[in-house]
C-alpha cells in the first residue's frame, strides 16, 4: 500500500458522511441530559431586554452633518484669503 493509498484511506470523507450513525457532538450530549431533568423556559425571538425611548428624527442628523461641513467649507475658505500668495 502506498502513502498515498494510505492518507486517501485514512480521510475518507464520503464514508464518513454515509455513515448510518452519526453520535451527537459533547456539547450535544450536555444539553440533553440538562434538559431531560430541567428544561429550558421557552423564550420570544429577539426579545427586547429593555425598551428603547423614542428615536430622534434622521432630520436632525442630517442637519448636523451638512452643517459641520458647512461650517468647515468657510473656514478653510477663510483660511485661504487670509493667507498671503
Amino acid at each position: 500500500m502506498s502513502e498515498q493509498d494510505h492518507w486517501e484511506r485514512e480521510f475518507d470523507h464520503r464514508w464518513a458522511s454515509d455513515a448510518e450513525h452519526k453520535e451527537p457532538s459533547a456539547r450535544a450530549r450536555m444539553l440533553a441530559a440538562r434538559w431531560k431533568h430541567n428544561p429550558p423556559e421557552p423564550v420570544p425571538f429577539r426579545a427586547d431586554p429593555d425598551p428603547v425611548g423614542p428615536r430622534r428624527s434622521s432630520w436632525i442628523s442630517t442637519a448636523v452633518v451638512l452643517g459641520c461641513v458647512a461650517a468647515l467649507i468657510l473656514l478653510i475658505g477663510y483660511a485661504q484669503t487670509r493667507t498671503p500668495y
